[in-house]
């Protein structure tokens, strides 16, 4: 046995522990997993300082507002986006799109050097962050797709999705450490350096799988043993949105991701409510620790960011790959809105800030481990082009669409509406029950698909 061989197989059995793995898995996921971890710990750090420089500079009605920018950019980002992943191979597409971002993260720091001021940064920031991690996050996830079989993917995804969540731990704790000693602008340049790291093992990761022979599929299973023509060749000329109102399955799938992230930045809002008021009387007050009130933000949503993300990774790593096999990718969908409705119904009923805490942890820890890895799961039965184009439109435009619906409800409920939080609260437990339905409507054409997918022998 070889010195490679006997890593392998190490591999295997330490994760075999967490999922089901078969010989010669080991490897690629564990260079998947490394490479979301990295991704989403860039993410995590450059976070809490978009919230200290927008809930600071302007405050938390101001950031539900610019959310309707982000979603009108993304349209023309989708379509860009849409038209280089027809010309490059996909190794070649998220190494520019990287390298796009990691300059941009450079820029910034550079006019933080300047006579930019901290309430302008925060608006440029927070709309760049918008895009950068909706982007990031749905090439990754086209690219594992691409990489697994459904049959694999359903196996795999909770394993690799436990980067993502770990990563977003590390990053937030990682952010709450440095963010005094470095200050707000040094941890741009930290995440851009971990960024380009993520181009390097892509490679790695494209390499290893075009070059490696075909194993063996496990008896009734799908092999999909895509040629290497088949996996560097640029895709169609079909555009995202083209993609997803052609198709019943992914027009659904866009309406969850919508109703998802709508509920999703309500919380965010009654939150970030809560800390800006309890920032700047404490800081009036002369009792945060000499903080100001951009620092303490930043430190309260490091810890916020550390519990939740504390909870997807025990989420991820224990339950995910079970209740795939127990209740499957359909019945998973269901998971976060029940617990959803349970949590904003009580917060409708009376709301404190340490209630408001607790449900936004439950609901972002279960959010960033089960149901990320159901939403990307969804995709192992579609095409190439759905899994790249219809992706990337879906968790991009779709989603930021969610806050834009947020800022109008923000918007009206303040001005015209006159809502306090259980206000608030209560159009997301409406919300909630329209989300469930189409949650069946979305499980109805999952079980059509994939009967046809089987039946014909080959991904849909």
């Amino acid at each position: 046995m070889t010195e490679t061989t006997k890593r392998e197989s190490v591999a295997h059995k330490i994760l075999r522990l967490f999922t089901v793995i078969h010989p010669g898995e080991a490897v690629t996921a564990g260079l998947l997993t490394l490479n979301i971890y990295l991704l989403l710990m860039a993410y995590y750090i450059i976070k809490p300082v978009r919230e200290a420089l927008i809930i600071g500079g302007q405050g938390a009605d101001i950031k539900s507002y610019l959310s309707a920018a982000i979603a009108v950019l993304l349209i023309f980002v989708v379509k860009g986006f849409s038209a280089v992943a027809s010309r490059f191979p996909r190794q070649k597409l998220i190494t520019w799109v990287t390298v796009f971002f990691i300059s941009n993260l450079v820029f910034f720091y550079i006019l933080s050097l300047g006579n930019v001021t901290s309430s302008t940064m925060g608006i440029i920031f927070f709309v760049w962050v918008g895009i950068f991690n909706v982007m990031v996050v749905a090439q990754f996830w086209g690219f594992a797709n691409d990489v697994y079989s459904p049959e694999a993917g359903e196996r795999l995804f909770p394993l690799v999705a436990f980067g993502a969540t770990f990563g977003g731990f590390s990053g937030s704790t990682i952010a709450g450490w440095l963010v005094e000693p470095m200050g707000l602008y040094q941890l741009m340049l930290l995440a851009g350096a971990i960024l380009a790291v993520c181009i390097g093992l892509t490679w790695v990761i494209h390499t290893r799988e075009i070059n490696r022979p075909a194993l063996p599929a496990p008896s009734g299973t799908d092999p999909s043993n895509i040629d290497r023509i088949e996996k560097e060749r640029p895709l169609d000329k079909s555009g995202g949105f083209q993609l997803v109102f052609k198709k019943r399955y992914l027009l659904y799938i866009a309406l969850f991701v919508l109703l998802l992230n709508f509920i999703n930045t309500n919380g965010e809002f009654i939150l970030g409510n809560y800390v800006e008021e309890t920032a700047r009387e404490l800081v009036a007050a002369g009792k945060a620790g000499g903080l100001s009130v951009e620092e303490y933000i930043g430190r309260f949503y490091a810890n916020f960011m550390k519990y939740f993300n504390l909870l997807a990774m025990f989420v991820q790593l224990f339950l995910v790959s079970r209740l795939f096999r127990w209740i499957g990718v359909r019945g998973a969908l269901f998971v976060l809105p029940l617990l959803a409705l349970g949590g904003y119904s009580f917060i409708a009923a009376g709301a404190s800030l340490l209630l408001v805490f607790w449900v936004k942890v439950m609901e972002n820890g279960t959010d960033y481990s089960l149901m990320n890895t159901t939403r990307h799961a969804l995709y192992l039965i579609t095409s190439r082009e759905e899994k790249y184009k219809a992706k990337a439109a879906t968790d991009t435009f779709f989603h930021r669409a969610g806050d834009v619906l947020s800022a109008a409800l923000v918007f009206s409920g303040i001005n015209l509406l006159a809502f306090k939080t259980g206000g608030f609260a209560a159009v997301n437990v409406f919300l909630i029950i329209i989300w469930i339905i189409i949650a069946v409507f979305i499980g109805r054409e999952h079980k059509r698909l994939s009967g046809a997918a089987v039946g014909g022998g080959g991904r849909s």
